[in-house]
């Protein structure tokens, strides 16, 4: 039976699980808070990949919380993976009520509330679930799916142009809005880009921000049919992992010498088929995808239906009908358009933030 404080307090879990978007790669962030007698008593976060989850963390803070009530943004595990189960921390804890946004859709995680109402501990589950989801979206997608979710960051000049004829690109938005993408970095299990973007701008594709305290460097992922990626690219020499994609008809040992992952992802005489990206990159524990690309690969990941968010960064600039179109996406007819959600709109210094969604008719 509900209670008149759960929505506030399930808030509150939730927004300590946003908290830990950052370093729980790729287990999904989640926040917890015990209540006894009307007040808090521990709140706790789940740290990174292989430390404590979020209610262990908040049975720490409290000491002794028998008889409280748990206030969990997800399914509290029932396995025993790198750490212990968290629902018989719970039982063991003498927690006597336990509050769920969400069911764990990861079958190994699964089963905790059956644990708990086995345990007499009672249960309610769904309270807040849409917004307890929106934190961990690619978690959710890859156990439902088997595919992450795909963020498209882009940059225009107000006239939609994201580079000048000659390939120079660097920089079309201010300072506040290059910050502001080092947040998406953080938040993604892989940064997505092409093998031309590398010959323009040989970019470093890292989180430079410190003050997101990520545990590791989101997995650098280059698209490269003909392996062209030059053995001194910047993207080599970074912390973290490269790993390169290629058609499978050139020779890898140059960059494997040079510290790269190179895998052979033959698409059927059409280049890399991106769906067998994300596909792969699922395998691979990636929750999250950022494509950071120049306008071929974006049309190309927009064409196959596999964006789930766009976020467009425009500055107030124009650049000329010579400069280089914000997607490649050859669209003759008005019918044909591709209509786009809505989801956020703000200035992030000089520049505009879109953030949008492929609309579903």
């Amino acid at each position: 039976m509900g209670h008149p404080s759960d929505n506030a307090l399930m808030a509150r879990a939730i927004r300590l699980a946003e908290r830990g978007r950052y370093r729980t790669r790729p287990n999904p962030a989640v926040g917890c808070v015990l209540v006894r007698d009307g007040r808090v008593i521990g709140e706790g976060i789940t740290q990174a990949a292989g430390g404590n989850h979020a209610e262990v963390e908040a049975l720490a803070a409290a000491g002794d919380a028998r008889g409280a009530t748990a206030y969990v943004s997800l399914e509290p595990c029932s396995h025993h993976g790198s750490t212990g189960p968290c629902t018989e921390a719970l039982v063991a804890a003498g927690i006597q009520r336990v509050v769920v946004a969400v069911e764990d859709p990861n079958p190994v995680g699964a089963g905790g509330i059956a644990r708990l109402r086995e345990a007499g501990v009672e249960v309610d589950c769904g309270l807040l679930s849409a917004a307890a989801e929106a934190v961990n979206p690619g978690f959710f997608k890859r156990m439902r799916q088997g595919l992450p979710f795909v963020r498209l960051k882009l940059a225009a000049s107000l006239d939609g142009r994201t580079a000048m004829a000659s390939g120079e690109s660097q920089w079309i938005t201010g300072p506040d809005a290059r910050a502001d993408v080092q947040r998406l970095r953080g938040r993604s299990g892989a940064i997505l880009t092409g093998v031309a973007t590398v010959l323009a701008d040989d970019p470093a594709l890292t989180v430079r921000d410190p003050g997101l305290d990520i545990p590791n460097q989101p997995l650098r992922v280059v698209l490269d049919s003909r392996l062209r990626t030059p053995t001194d690219a910047k993207l080599l020499g970074q912390p973290g992992h490269t790993l390169v994609l290629h058609a499978g008809e050139s020779d890898p040992a140059a960059l494997v010498g040079a510290g790269a992952e190179v895998l052979a992802l033959p698409g059927g005489g059409k280049g890399i088929d991106p769906e067998r990206v994300m596909k792969l990159l699922a395998q691979r524990s990636v929750n999250e995808v950022l494509v950071e690309c120049g306008p071929r690969l974006a049309g190309s990941v927009l064409d196959a239906g596999l964006v789930d968010e766009l976020v467009v960064y425009m500055a107030p600039t124009l650049m000329g009908s010579d400069a280089r179109p914000l997607v490649a996406l050859p669209i003759e007819r008005m019918a044909a358009q591709r209509r786009l959600q809505l989801l956020d709109l703000r200035r992030v210094g000089q520049d505009v933030r879109w953030t949008l969604a492929p609309k579903v008719e």
